[in-house]
């Protein structure tokens, strides 16, 4: 047992399985108690059961440390509230969250349907703000607590994975959010995109070039919880087995101003093209060469 986070109470959510899992297993070897959530369910969301949960805080505890299990659909209000209320009532405190929850329902965005787009929403992005909603509100009364999304490289787009992508693309901007809402109170929000294999990296048409284990992401996901990062937020960071990387912060690229105060169609037809241009999409690039 280490001691990275000793004395911190940590809830993840999907922690029954893949990087979930092996976050919650790590953040318990370094000290943590531990609340570990999941809803039970298979890739596509179907078919929840508490024991996945359960299955979890039976290693925990036989490895020495603390932990208890949650198995509440965080994509609800109410499911995100419990996994921050058991975490207060078993623990007294919370430091840390992490939000690994997630399901596919892959289709191409002119064959997507609403109950195919719905729980993908629901399960990232919802899920994400369900518990970020209920820990924020104790962290900032504690005025100390880490906040961590997970998010994928596919917020860059997707060809088969609109839902997901939105959803992935939205855990950033809520990332950012909370970071600038709560910086005043002492509260870091910080997100991660995995390439690990799991049930879900398995399903990446053609596979990844870069990829680690579950047990890679665990390590970076344990410094971000711990006061060795008390000054870093408002990151997107991807850890792919030996390699770590930071995403740059959204900006502007290029602007032109129209001399007169205001654009015509067709002054912005002869002028945008050459003065302000394009920023090329590096996977559109990627599929053309292929």
């Amino acid at each position: 047992m280490g001691n990275f986070l000793a004395g911190k109470v940590v809830a993840v959510t999907g922690a029954g399985r893949g990087i979930g899992r092996a976050v919650a297993l790590a953040a318990a070897a370094e000290g943590a108690r531990v609340v570990v959530n999941d809803y039970g369910v298979s890739v596509d969301g179907a078919s929840p059961t508490s024991e996945i949960a359960s299955g979890v805080v039976k290693e925990i505890e036989a490895a020495g440390g603390e932990a208890v299990a949650v198995a509440d659909d965080i994509s609800t209000m109410a499911g995100g509230q419990r996994v921050v209320d058991v975490a207060l009532s078993s623990y007294g405190r919370l430091d840390g969250v992490v939000c690994v929850a997630g399901i596919l329902r892959e289709r191409m965005l002119f064959n997507m349907a609403e109950e195919e787009w719905d729980p993908v929403i629901a399960t990232h992005l919802k899920g994400t703000f369900t518990v970020f909603r209920a820990a924020s509100a104790v962290m900032r009364q504690q005025r100390a607590g880490t906040l961590i999304g997970f998010t994928s490289g596919n917020h860059q787009g997707s060809v088969s994975q609109a839902n997901y992508s939105a959803a992935k693309g939205g855990v950033i901007s809520l990332v950012r959010s909370a970071a600038l809402g709560l910086h005043k109170y002492g509260v870091t929000a910080n997100a991660v995109a995995p390439v690990a294999r799991t049930r879900m990296s398995a399903k990446v048409p053609g596979g990844l070039v870069e990829i680690g284990e579950p047990e890679d992401v665990a390590a970076l996901v344990v410094y971000l919880l711990s006061s060795r990062a008390r000054e870093i937020t408002g990151q997107v960071y991807t850890v792919a087995g030996a390699k770590i990387a930071v995403w740059a912060q959204p900006r502007e690229l290029r602007a032109a101003y129209a001399s007169g105060g205001s654009w015509s169609p067709e002054m912005i037809a002869e002028f945008l093209p050459g003065s302000v241009g394009v920023d090329p999409m590096p996977l559109l690039s990627r599929r053309s060469d292929a």
